[in-house]
């Protein structure tokens, strides 16, 4: 599973996007680590890698809804900018 994992101190989140594996906790041990993303900062902040992203995609793990909709707004973000 592709998911959020939340760091930073309290009331300052910052998450990981991490592979791992559905039945783990969610700040448990990840498989590997496949971005960032920062609400806070303004515009937030979301890197992906994305050949990782799509690799453990085809290898069957599923995004969570919510990393879902960043990955699918930060692939728009970029076209956006350059139009």
């Amino acid at each position: 599973m592709i998911r959020l994992s939340r760091m930073g101190a309290r009331k300052q989140p910052y998450y990981r996007i991490v592979v791992i594996e559905k039945a783990r906790a969610r700040n448990g041990r990840p498989v590997e680590v496949v971005g960032t993303y920062n609400p806070r900062t303004n515009p937030t902040s979301i890197d992906f890698k994305r050949d990782r992203v799509d690799y453990w995609v085809s290898k069957g793990a599923q995004m969570s809804e919510r990393v879902g909709k960043l990955y699918s707004k930060s692939a728009a973000a970029p076209a956006a900018s350059v139009a």
